[in-house]
């Protein structure tokens, strides 16, 4: 916006740029003048928008570089779990799907996938021997795998430019009744991320070939989760998870 005017009083001046205007040429003006001043607005604003595409490219590109770096680390860390190929990127699907019909925004969703692709870090800190064991893990065993989330935790609380990545490691084993761990945290107490995750965790483990046992009948899988709803599970995002379930007659959301 340029403003032409033939008020040359300062507090015309002062009022027209306070409203937006780029350039405030007075009457009698230079037709030459004028036309060079347009021009270089013209130009300004060219300059801008083009700067302002360039950000945006270089932010999607930053983005893109970032989610395969994740998606490196997350394979690295289902790596060490001989029976769980491809676990973290599973649970980081089905939590963005459970955060889609939930309501989440399109950022939202992208940073729960983020937070369930990374959600089981901090197993890199766990034997391999513990995590591939065939048999009934031992109290000793046990208590070494119930530290991934609190190792989890402190690896990504080191990332300050994404603060919220590592609730979801943390609290993705509370319980909604509050017999989870590590904090023993319940109800709506436990941020809501990780309560998706919470679910989305639980479907994979339990329609995954395990150490210990097959992939279950996904009659199976509803009933526990139904069995869970209220207790184990929050019972909105269980209903969310069932929902999917009903839907999936063929039962392909599953191991391969």
């Amino acid at each position: 916006m340029i403003f032409l005017t033939a008020d040359d009083s300062r507090e015309a001046e002062t009022r027209g740029l306070a409203l937006g205007a780029m350039d405030f040429i007075r009457k009698p003006f230079v037709p030459e003048v004028l036309t060079l001043r347009a021009r270089h607005i013209i130009d300004l604003v060219r300059l801008k928008r083009n700067l302002a595409a360039e950000v945006d490219r270089q932010s999607r590109e930053i983005k893109n570089l970032s989610l395969h770096v994740v998606k490196t680390l997350a394979a690295a860390i289902d790596a060490k779990d001989t029976y769980t190929n491809g676990h973290s990127e599973r649970v980081a699907k089905y939590a963005r799907e459970i955060a889609r019909r939930y309501g989440y925004s399109q950022e939202a969703q992208d940073e729960i996938y983020m937070m369930g692709l990374l959600h089981d870090v901090g197993k890199i800190g766990v034997p391999d021997a513990v995590i591939n064991k065939p048999g009934r893990l031992t109290d000793e065993e046990f208590a070494l795998i119930k530290k991934h989330p609190d190792q989890g935790y402190r690896i990504l609380s080191q990332i300050a430019e994404m603060p919220r990545l590592s609730a979801g490691a943390r609290w993705h084993h509370e319980r909604f009744d509050g017999r989870g761990y590590p904090d023993g945290v319940s109800g709506h107490d436990i941020v809501e991320e990780a309560r998706i995750i919470a679910v989305a965790d639980a479907y994979d483990a339990m329609t995954s070939n395990r150490s210990y046992r097959p992939l279950l009948p996904q009659s199976k899988v509803r009933e526990e989760i139904v069995k869970g709803r209220g207790s184990q599970f929050d019972p909105v995002f269980a209903d969310i998870m069932l929902e999917i379930i009903d839907e999936d007659r063929e039962y392909k959301l599953h191991e391969q």
